[in-house]
Formats: C-alpha cells, sequence, structure tokens
C-alpha cells in the first residue's frame, strides 16, 4: 500500500489556500500512486489557530472548507486535520480532528485523545478529548490515525508520562496493522532528532509501520520543519522529508520502497545550519502572511545585526531588503566600514543617516531638565530610540516591516533599549544565545567570507558611550548563557546553578537582571522560537511579584 505524505505549509484562516494546496497535492499524490493521502494537524484551518477558535464564523469557514475538499476527492482516501463542533455536552465545544474523505464525501472522523497544555501549547483551553480510537479499514489495511500529541506517550521511551492513555496501544490493540500520524510539532533545536528517536522506538517495539507527515513553515513564533517520515516494522527509515520545505512523499510501507529518487540513510545537517534554516523560514513566512514583501534592517557594524540581515536575504532576496546604519559620534569608523562591507557582500541596498544631529537636538530640549545631573543611561538610550524613531519611519513610508536585532543573552537580562533598538515588528534572533549567534555567523562565512571578519572577532558594544563594551555590564558571555541555559531553560534554581560552580555573586546578578527585565519582554516584539524555552507564549512568569529563588 503506497501513502501520500502532504508536507505542506497553510496559513492561519486562509482556508480557500488551504484546501486548494490540499487538492493540488492530493491529485499530485494520486498520480504518483498513491494509495492514500494525507496531510498534517488542524492543515485546513492552520496552526495554531488559538482564540479564533472561539469565533462561531471561523469555525463554519474551517467545516465549509472540508466539505469542499471532500468534493474533489475520489476513490483514494485523503486524510486531513480540521477542526471539528463536539455535540457531546457537558464538554469543549470543539475537538482536534482528522477526516477521511472519499468518493466525494466524509467518511470518517477521527479526534485526537491527547490535548497539551505545556510550553506553548494551549490545546485544553479549546478541545475536548476522544472518547475512543477507532481504525480505519482500507484495502488490505487496518490503519490507526493518530493526531500529534497522542504519538508522544510511549513509556518506553519517556522517563515520565504526561497522560495515563496510550492512543497507540489501544489502536494495536483494536487490530491496527499500521500508524499515521497527522502532525503539527513545533521545532526548536534538536527537536527533530528526539521525534525520530521517539518513532522509531514505537515502530519497532510495536512492530509496526508507522508514517508521520509534520506541519513545514512558521505561524507567529512557532517553526515547523517538516521531516515527515515513514518507517518500517523495525524502525527503520524508509522515507526522510526535507527539513524546512514543503515535501510531498510517496511510500509503499510493503515493500519499504521510497522510490529511486528517495535517499533512505539520513544524517542530519549540522546544527548551525538547522538554525539558520528555522530562522530564515520563521522571517519569510512572518513576512509574507502578514501581507508585507520587504524588509528593513538597521546595520550597527555588530554580529547580532550582521546575522540579521543576512537571515533575512536568504529569506526573501537581497532586492527586499534595505539595511540602514545611523552612526553616532561614539560610533567607530569601524563599525560603519563592516557594516557597508555586509551590506555589499549581501548585494543589499544600503543607507546611512547620521543620527548626531538629532540627538544634539533632543539633548538639547532636556537641557532644562537634566541640568546638574550627571550623563548616564538616559542620554545613551535618546540615540538608540531615536534610531528607532528612524527606522519605524522608513517602515512607515515603504511599506517594509522593520526587524529587531537583539539576542536571547542580552533580551533575558535586559540588557536592551525599550522603544529603542526593541522596535520592530519580529525580533529574528530574540530566541538565540549569543555564544550561538557567532557559531551560526562562522557557518554562515565557511565557505566565503560574508559577514565581516572584524565583526566576528572584535569585541562586542552597544557603542552608546566611549569605549563602551559589553562585558562593562554583564559576564562573559560563555558564563551569562550557560547560567541563562540553566535557569531559563532548565528551570533550575539559583542554588541549582551555584552547585554547578558559578560564582554565587553573579549568579545572583544575572537572576535578578532577568526578574526585572520582564516588564521589557512583555513589549517586546514576537521572537523566533527554536529553544525548548523561549520568551514569549512558552514561558509566562508576571510582572508584578516578589518571588525569589
Amino acid at each position: 500500500m503506497k501513502f501520500g505524505l502532504l508536507q505542506f505549509n497553510s496559513t492561519i484562516g486562509d482556508f480557500a489556500t488551504n484546501g486548494r494546496r490540499l487538492l493540488d497535492g492530493y491529485e499530485t499524490a494520486c498520480q504518483g500512486g498513491a494509495d492514500f493521502v494525507a496531510a498534517p494537524e488542524l492543515f485546513l484551518c492552520g496552526y495554531p489557530p488559538r482564540d479564533l477558535l472561539l469565533r462561531a464564523d471561523f469555525i463554519q469557514q474551517n467545516l465549509q472548507a472540508l466539505e469542499q475538499a471532500a468534493s474533489g476527492v475520489r476513490e483514494t482516501p485523503l486524510c486531513v486535520g480540521f477542526v471539528d463542533r463536539n455535540p457531546n455536552r457537558p464538554g469543549k465545544p470543539l475537538r482536534n480532528s482528522a477526516a477521511i474523505l472519499q468518493n466525494g464525501r466524509i467518511v470518517q472522523r477521527i479526534h485526537k485523545s491527547l490535548l497539551p497544555s505545556y510550553d506553548v501549547f494551549d490545546e485544553a483551553r479549546y478541545f475536548e478529548p476522544a472518547d475512543e480510537v477507532s481504525v480505519f479499514r482500507h484495502r488490505d489495511r487496518k490503519l490507526g490515525i493518530t493526531i500529534c500529541e497522542d504519538i508522544w506517550n510511549d513509556e518506553d521511551f519517556w522517563p515520565e508520562r504526561l497522560y495515563r492513555a496510550d492512543p497507540v496501544k489501544d489502536l494495536i490493540a483494536k487490530g491496527a496493522d499500521a500508524i499515521l500520524n497527522l502532525s503539527a510539532s513545533p521545532w526548536h533545536r534538536g527537536k527533530e532528532e528526539t521525534r525520530l528517536a521517539m518513532l522509531q522506538k514505537v515502530a519497532a517495539d510495536e512492530r509496526i509501520p508507522l508514517l508521520q507527515v509534520n506541519s513545514i513553515g512558521a505561524n507567529d513564533e512557532l517553526i515547523f520543519d517538516g521531516h515527515s517520515v515513514a518507517l518500517d516494522h523495525e524502525g527503520k527509515i524508509i522515507s526522510m522529508g526535507k527539513g524546512f520545505e514543503e515535501d510531498l512523499l510517496i511510500v509503499d510501507v510493503n515493500s519499504g520502497s521510497a522510490g529511486p529518487e528517495r535517499q533512505t540513510d539520513w544524517k542530519w545537517p549540522a546544527g548551525e545550519h538547522q538554525l539558520f534554516s528555522a530562522l530564515s523560514l520563521g522571517i519569510g513566512d512572518y513576512v509574507r502572511k502578514c501581507g508585507f514583501k520587504s524588509i528593513v534592517c538597521g546595520l550597527s557594524g555588530g554580529i547580532d545585526s550582521a546575522l540579521t540581515a543576512a537571515l533575512a536575504v536568504d529569506a526573501l532576496g537581497a532586492a527586499n531588503v534595505l539595511g540602514v546604519a545611523m552612526p553616532s559620534k561614539f560610533s567607530s569608523e569601524g563599525s560603519l566600514r563592516d557594516a557597508e562591507a555586509l551590506a555589499k557582500n549581501l548585494g543589499i541596498r544600503f543607507e546611512s543617516i547620521p543620527i548626531e544631529p538629532v540627538v544634539a537636538a533632543m539633548e538639547g530640549q532636556l537641557e532644562k531638565q537634566f541640568s546638574g545631573l550627571a550623563r548616564n543611561e538616559a542620554e545613551e538610550n535618546i540615540q538608540s530610540r531615536l534610531r528607532g524613531v528612524i527606522l519605524m519611519a522608513l517602515s512607515n513610508k515603504f511599506g517594509s516591516l522593520v526587524l529587531t536585532t537583539g539576542n536571547k543573552s542580552e533580551l533575558s537580562v535586559g540588557y536592551c533599549t525599550l522603544y529603542g533598538d526593541m522596535c520592530g515588528a519580529l525580533a529574528v534572533i530574540a530566541d538565540v544565545l549569543k555564544t550561538e549567534v557567532y557559531q551560526i555567523a562562522r557557518w554562515i562565512n565557511r565557505d566565503r567570507v560574508i559577514i565581516p571578519e572584524a565583526t566576528i572577532t572584535k569585541p562586542p558594544s552597544a557603542e552608546l558611550r566611549p569605549n563602551q563594551k559589553d562585558q562593562d555590564s554583564l559576564p562573559d558571555y560563555d558564563i551569562l548563557d550557560a547560567i541563562l541555559s540553566a535557569y531559563v531553560v532548565q528551570n533550575r534554581s539559583r542554588d541549582e546553578i551555584v552547585a554547578r560552580g558559578f560564582d554565587p555573586a553573579i549568579v545572583n546578578d544575572v537572576i535578578n537582571k532577568i526578574t526585572f527585565s520582564e516588564y521589557k519582554r512583555r513589549q517586546a516584539a514576537p521572537g523566533l522560537k527554536v529553544s525548548p524555552r523561549a520568551f514569549g507564549m512558552g514561558r509566562r512568569v508576571p510582572i508584578a511579584q516578589r518571588f525569589r529563588t
């Protein structure tokens, strides 16, 4: 039996386009000999729809799109994710569901059993879990269909399980001889390897072929990597979908054949490659799905803005990226040269708009109020905020989105200016630690110099005062990032971090900075999630609170 897996990109609420692309993919898969075709979780409405699920008209259009899709399906079944109503009350009014379409109608509905409510997930807020599981009979197969989280609860793989039920085992008990998983599995660094290992464990333990069709694309903060997969009954890879690209797999799970053009000896790309691909996808989808075509980015000559610009070019093309240098009297000649060199290497448009005249004018306006007081971050931040004003003026005039350039290390400890360098529509590297920024930059330069070498090697500086260096205010980034990983991502306490050998005074200082900067992060642009725990929808900490670890 040949399966067609439609690893396609869907847009939240774009029912017409999602439905049209679904049927186009269905036709292509059928022409390729597929006997059963599947698309990802909630493909028709896009994932995650969040509080659009509270709108009756959204649900109705989603159901109409399902009926329209059914009308285009013939003998070969098509399975697709959608939002179904739950007629059984009390209970949540909706279900996260999959429909099997055949011969112009809906022949079976399958509902998701396990509803995650951790990290970025809010499914228990909207959906009622399935009452039972059921198999779908087609030709000589009894197919067990699961939806994303339903397959993430194998007791032999996870040291701690979140749910009592195991839908896979329940389906096998009902006679399923193959498992299909419709997935919208958000990516973070290393997620693709964990997911594959888990799926292989399930297939091998249960001695059953397993197929997963996973979402591709990005919606707001979340990035979906694809890597759809077909495994044989020993857990060996028959076929693997592309990473961070659309793909259509046609695979025969009986013979283990994936076709002459499909490689089965899968090797993961380098981690920096994966991060770059994910962030590029995140930018491109955010800009296009929001209805824009171009971006504007401040170029300081530093490594963060250089990486952001390089990612933007990969996502949108050089013709759609404008780089803007905004030097002040504290900006070094070297930084301006590096910004120009980067723009030339990337082939993007470049403008230099000195800010010293407007800085002087603003300080003149405040001269009376600031009289007799020493210069401090108030004057420094005027520079940063005026740069934000310039970038937003260019955005308004030319219809380009502004990308912010701050990294996770800075955002964690508040080493950023509210309404200044935090100003923009998307925080591209807000979940990328400074040490990771350097790793990706060196990967970009693996074949030729794109990011100037001086940008990578010089000490990082905000250049808001004479001879300023980041390490005047922060620990070395190797130390800072290790503490941030422990506290923010791993949720470790102060004492646990100190026990790892870190200076208690440094740990205290970093944790205090994280706590006191929460109000800034709450006002930040949405950031692309690439770590297990990112600021934003995956980390919800009160601003006004007095808990100290």
